[in-house]
C-alpha cells in the first residue's frame, strides 16, 4: 500500500524496533515498563480519592452537567398527559351518552364468530323476494330506517344490517381488515342463518362494494342488486386527512380516542352538509340517523380503515365485473359529489351486460332520503320484476319504475341501457 494512504499512527504501528541491537530494546522496554507502572499507580490514587469523596458531591463537580430534561420540559410533559387522560375521560363519557341515546334496535346473531346486529320487518310474499339493505360508511342500518324500510315493509321482507364494525356490529378477527368480499360473507352467513334465499340486495354507496362482491363470490344466489349511488370503481387523490391519520400505529388510536367524540363533533353537521349537495338536509337526519356512533373510537377507527383500503380492493374487484349475470339497477344522482357517476355508475354499467341505470336529475349522494318514496317504489318495481323467470333469459324492456307510495315529490329521472362512451380519462 503506498505510504499516502497509511496514517501516522499506522506508520509507528506497523514499524519494527530500531535495528541497533538487544541493547536499545532492552532500553525501550524498560522505559515502557516504567511508564505503565507511574500510569497504575495514579489510577489507584485516583479511585482511592474517589472513594472517599462524600457522597452528596457529583464524581464531575465543578464541571457543567447537560440535562435530558428541564424542569420545563417535565411540565409540559405532565400537561399533556393531563390534558390527553382528561380527552379520553370526556370521550368515555360522550360514547356512553350517544350509546344511550341511540342504542340496538334490532337482534344480535353470530356469524362467522362475528356478532352481527341486524333488523328484520315486513312480511315475505310470494310475489318479491326478500330486500337487504347494506347501509355506507359513516353511518349505521339505522340510516335506512330513516329512509327505505317503512314503505319497503309494506310490500316485502327487509332485512338491515350493521356492517362489520360499525353500529353494533363485531368488527372480526383483530388486525384483519374485513373486505368487502368478507362483509359479503358476513351478509351470506347471516341471511343463512334467518332462512332467506335469493335476496335482492340494494347497498349505498360503500356497501356498492359488498353488493358487488356477492354476486362475484355467490353467483345465482341472489335475484337481482340495486346500487343507490354504489361506489364500484378506484378513485385519485385519497381520503379525508383524519382517515389517514387513523391508520398511523399509535397515533391512529390516540387521536380515535381523544378527539372525534369532543372537538370532532362540532364539524358533522357541516359534513353531512357537504354530503346532500345540492339537496338541504332532511329535518333531523342526524338524530334520525345516529350518525354519531360513529365517533365512538372503535367505530371510527373501522370506518377511517374502511375508506383507506376501499379504493386498492376496487381496482383489483372492478376486472371481473362482466362475470356478473344477475340483474342490476344502478339509481344515482347527476349532482352527486361523493360518488360521482362519472367515476362509478358510467363504468360500471359498460361492464355488466344485465345493468340498467336510473338517474335522479338534481340530487346529490343522499338520494335515498331526499327521495326516499320515489326509490322505494324504483327498488320495488325492480324487485317484482327481477323475481319474474322472464328475467333469466333477458333483461330488456323493464319498463321505468313508477312511483305507488303517496304524494312524494318525483324528480326527473334518465332510463338508460349500456352506455357507449369510451373510458373514462379522468380516472
Amino acid at each position: 500500500m503506498p505510504s499516502q494512504y497509511i496514517g501516522v499512527n499506522d506508520e509507528k504501528r506497523n514499524a519494527w524496533p530500531d535495528s541497533s541491537g538487544p541493547s536499545r530494546l532492552g532500553e525501550q522496554l524498560v522505559a515502557d515498563a516504567s511508564r505503565l507502572a507511574a500510569a497504575t499507580r495514579a489510577a489507584d490514587e485516583g479511585l482511592t480519592a474517589r472513594r472517599q469523596r462524600p457522597a452528596s458531591r457529583s464524581v464531575n463537580a465543578g464541571l457543567p452537567v447537560k440535562r435530558v430534561f428541564s424542569r420545563d420540559h417535565m411540565a409540559w410533559f405532565l400537561l399533556s398527559m393531563l390534558i390527553v387522560g382528561a380527552l379520553v375521560g370526556v370521550t368515555s363519557i360522550e360514547q356512553r351518552r350517544v350509546e344511550t341515546r341511540f342504542p340496538p334496535i334490532g337482534r344480535f346473531a353470530g356469524v362467522d364468530r362475528t356478532r352481527i346486529h341486524y333488523t328484520d320487518s315486513g312480511r315475505d310474499t310470494d310475489a318479491a323476494p326478500a330486500i337487504v339493505l347494506v347501509h355506507g360508511a359513516s353511518t349505521s342500518l339505522l340510516d335506512f330506517h330513516a329512509s327505505l324500510v317503512q314503505p319497503l315493509t309494506r310490500r316485502h321482507r327487509v332485512i338491515t344490517l350493521d356492517r362489520p364494525g360499525h353500529g353494533y356490529s363485531a368488527r372480526g378477527a383483530a388486525g384483519a381488515w374485513p373486505s368487502p368480499a368478507d362483509q359479503a360473507r358476513v351478509v351470506r352467513g347471516l341471511l343463512a342463518a334467518l332462512d332467506v334465499e335469493r335476496p335482492l340486495l340494494v347497498g349505498h354507496s360503500w356497501a356498492g362494494s359488498v353488493v358487488l362482491a356477492y354476486l362475484l363470490e355467490f353467483p345465482d344466489e341472489a335475484a337481482g342488486a340495486v346500487l343507490l349511488a354504489g361506489g364500484s370503481h378506484p378513485w385519485e387523490g385519497g381520503v379525508a386527512w383524519y382517515n389517514d391519520l387513523a391508520g398511523v400505529p399509535l397515533l391512529g388510536p390516540l387521536f380515535a380516542y381523544t378527539l372525534p367524540l369532543t372537538a370532532g363533533r362540532l364539524g358533522v353537521s357541516a359534513g353531512i352538509a357537504s354530503a346532500f349537495v345540492p339537496n338541504a338536509v332532511p329535518d333531523h337526519y342526524r338524530s334520525r340517523t345516529g350518525v354519531d356512533l360513529t365517533l365512538r373510537p372503535r367505530t371510527f377507527l373501522a370506518n377511517a380503515e374502511d375508506i383507506r383500503l376501499l379504493s386498492p380492493f376496487l381496482e383489483r374487484q372492478c376486472a371481473r365485473y362482466a362475470e356478473i349475470r344477475e340483474p342490476l339497477l344502478l339509481i344515482t344522482g347527476d349532482s352527486d359529489p361523493v360518488v360521482p357517476a362519472w367515476n362509478h355508475t358510467d363504468r360500471l354499467i359498460r361492464q355488466v351486460p344485465n345493468a340498467k341505470r336510473v338517474v335522479l336529475e338534481g340530487t346529490g349522494h343522499g338520494l335515498h332520503h331526499v327521495h326516499s318514496e320515489h326509490v322505494a317504489a324504483l327498488i320495488h318495481d325492480f324487485a317484482t320484476t327481477v323475481d319474474s323467470d322472464r328475467l333469466a333469459s333477458s333483461t330488456r324492456g323493464w319498463p321505468a319504475p313508477t312511483p305507488r307510495y303517496g304524494t312524494h315529490s318525483t324528480p326527473r329521472q334518465i332510463v338508460s341501457g349500456a352506455s357507449r362512451r369510451g373510458p373514462d380519462a379522468r380516472l
